[in-house]
């Protein structure tokens, strides 16, 4: 009866002196593959060219399941979900189709937001521009129709890294996460849902037929409407079932007015002499009461014409400066002094 080989597993071709290195070679290089381990073992002495081939070196790395070598540089990850709806939103911005507006072409910035636990896109839109307030624009959509989030998961980019934005999170109780730097692996559900816009819409639209971005956005909402109550494989339902589901744990905005409050930028201005304060190349007109005092400015970038000081919990209206307005205007001072009345010279 044959006997059982005492060299059973082990390279018959492959001497230990080589076989240390081929494990040295796979620790210091985890990336290395098989053909250059064989050409350096052979131009370091290890082997011969002529005694062992490149399969055998192939063979002894696959059997000995070293091909899967840790790399160091890589990042231990797993699945993962928040337990409840408004858990977590994780929020980033795509690069879009070009579309045709007023005869002129322009790229579009798809900004949309991802409840972690139900798969549901609570909030989405098309921009011409990639900035902090399109994205404050969407998050508050997505607050007012879904509710309040208890983490934010963002982008390093300056449109999700930024003061007002910051304050903004303080306002509504959202602690906001931002992901490592060109770590795209670690927002992988908003991603996937990227992905799928494009793979089932995005691929096989024609941006011809498209004449504006208000036209986009409503097919854009189409679209959405149908994505969060279709069947998702991963989670076993629709996004919009699983998001009713757990609709309890939903934090709800306390008021409109409250919600509004919370999404205003916020600056501080120190007021000058002749009562006006600078927000960027603009000038506005304050109250008199403010000259020389440091105040905080509330206002929405594209609704100057609104802003305010907001001061011991009221609002003090300010307005756009305008200095021939101010100039017809007549001042509340001091009458002049009659110096001819006070008994000097007649020529005063």
């Amino acid at each position: 009866m044959p006997q059982k080989r005492r060299d059973a597993g082990k390279p018959r071709t492959l001497n230990e002196r080589a076989i240390s290195e081929i494990y040295r070679l796979k620790e210091m290089f985890p990336r290395i593959n098989a053909t250059l381990i064989y050409h350096k073992l052979i131009e370091d002495g290890f082997i011969n060219q002529s005694d062992v081939s490149l399969s055998s070196v192939q063979r002894f790395i696959k059997h000995n399941d070293l091909r899967t070598a840790v790399n160091p540089n890589q990042k231990d990850r797993k699945a993962f979900e928040e337990a409840y709806p408004g858990g977590m939103y994780q929020a980033d911005t795509s690069y879009t189709a070009y579309i045709k507006e007023d005869g002129k072409l322009r790229r579009t910035y798809l900004i949309h937001v991802v409840d972690d636990h139900s798969r549901l896109i609570v909030g989405a839109r098309f921009f011409y521009n990639d900035n902090a307030y399109n994205f404050q624009l969407v998050l508050k959509d997505a607050v007012a129709r879904y509710g309040l989030c208890n983490k934010l998961y963002l982008d390093n980019g300056s449109t999700y890294a930024n003061a007002q934005l910051s304050l903004i999170c303080g306002s509504l109780g959202i602690v906001k996460i931002h992901t490592p730097v060109r770590d795209g692996a670690s927002k992988a559900k908003v991603e996937r849902s990227f992905r799928t816009i494009k793979d089932t819409w995005l691929n096989g639209f024609d941006p011809s037929e498209v004449s504006s971005l208000e036209e986009l956005n409503r097919l854009l909402a189409d679209y959405v409407r149908k994505r969060n109550t279709s069947f998702n494989r991963t989670i076993g339902g629709t996004p919009m079932e699983r998001y009713q589901q757990g609709i309890h744990h939903v934090r709800i905005p306390k008021s409109q007015d409250w919600l509004d409050e919370c999404f205003m930028n916020r600056i501080t201005r120190k007021v000058n002499l002749d009562a006006t304060v600078s927000i960027g190349s603009l000038s506005f007109d304050v109250p008199m009461q403010f000259i020389r005092s440091k105040v905080e400015i509330r206002f929405l970038p594209d609704r100057m014409q609104d802003a305010y000081i907001f001061f011991e919990g009221h609002h003090y209206p300010i307005r756009p400066t305008n200095r021939v307005e101010n100039g017809r205007t007549k001042r509340n001072n001091t009458h002049a002094i009659d110096y001819s009345k006070m008994g000097g010279s007649s020529d005063v």
